[in-house]
């Protein structure tokens, strides 16, 4: 009986079935890859069920988490100023504009979460400090003027480096992309809207506002991530189609943009070295320090701590009510099971 046994052992277990089965993976990997390769040849899109490389979905998956989590942490430094706006008028632009932001962090985990990666998983690694998100996020809010220099420097920053990504090989995020792109637009007319208010007004309200570009100023031209040169990840996601343009090209365009809108604001970018390069056709701007860059994303920023420990607070205080829908789906499921069986 033993010998018959083994005699009757699958040949997929055989020497000879796992050498097929792994030839049928190879050929399959292949043919995954060469169409991988022609949707990125044709400029085309990759869709959740097509084939994609590790790296490729690895990447993106780093790249939509951070995304999604740099729109919830984003929310903090307006939120706080919502119960301080000056009018109720900007009060409740400011509320909208947080409740966007909110918005675009579902699109975003959405997005990722057809990747294969949970959604509690994602925000597990952001509460616990394992997941990057926008350094930007790490410097306080110190005055209302502020909420102008947001709103114009960093929305505007968003939209040069996230308008590209509406064509991004992933179909998904492009698609997600487009919705967020036309609500930051909103918010960068705001922020705007704020400064040229602040600068037409006295003149202590104009120096505000002047104070306010000068400290966000900086910081808004990293957010476009580190110089080429240092940038590990940025050659890789072009090469794919991820990205359209490069760290440093999408900066020079950004400083181009502010240079002709500060004028109309009627202030100056604390920048003595902002020129455009007739050679290049470029815009360039002064020396950026990003010893202190690296420092924020290694969580020694002014409000690193600050707004972790408050998405954390804000992720207990609403454990009832992912608590609540979690029975509720359950109780509806065992009615739908109980009138299946009962049919």
């Amino acid at each position: 009986m033993a010998a018959q046994n083994l005699q009757s052992v699958p040949d997929a277990l055989s020497p000879e079935g796992l050498k097929g089965e792994q030839e049928r993976a190879a050929q399959l990997e292949a043919e995954g890859q060469a169409y991988f390769d022609r949707v990125m040849s044709e400029d085309s899109r990759i869709e959740p069920k097509d084939w994609m490389p590790a790296a490729y979905r690895k990447t993106l998956l780093r790249q939509i988490s951070q995304h999604a989590h740099s729109e919830i942490i984003g929310m903090q430094p307006e939120a706080n100023w919502i119960s301080r706006a000056p009018s109720l008028k900007r009060k409740a632009i400011l509320m909208a504009k947080v409740q966007d932001e909110a918005g675009h962090g579902l699109y975003l985990y959405s997005a990722a979460e057809t990747l294969g990666q949970s959604r509690d998983k994602m925000m597990d690694d952001l509460i616990a400090g394992k997941a990057r998100y926008s350094s930007i996020f790490n410097y306080p809010a110190l005055t209302w003027a502020d909420m102008g220099a947001i709103g114009w420097l960093v929305d505007g920053a968003a939209i040069c480096n996230q308008v590209p990504l509406c064509r991004a090989s992933y179909g998904p995020y492009g698609r997600a992309m487009v919705r967020i792109c036309k609500e930051e637009s909103f918010h960068q007319r705001q922020g705007f809207e704020i400064l040229l208010e602040l600068s037409n007004g006295t003149p202590a309200q104009k120096q505000m506002a002047q104070d306010a570009v000068n400290r966000w100023y900086a910081p808004a031209l990293m957010m476009f991530g580190p110089p080429d040169d240092d940038s590990p990840n940025s050659k890789q996601s072009m090469a794919w189609n991820i990205k359209r343009f490069s760290n440093d090209e999408l900066r020079s365009r950004f400083v181009g943009m502010m240079v002709e809108q500060v004028r109309v604001l009627g202030l100056t970018l604390p920048d003595s070295e902002v020129r455009f390069n007739e050679e290049t056709k470029k815009w360039e701007h002064g020396p950026l320090d990003w010893e202190e860059f690296k420092e924020v994303l290694a969580g020694r920023g002014p409000c690193n701590a600050q707004r972790l420990e408050r998405r954390r607070e804000a992720h207990d205080d609403g454990a009832w009510v992912r608590e609540a829908a979690a029975a509720y789906a359950a109780k509806q499921a065992r009615k739908n099971a109980q009138k299946e069986f009962a049919a």
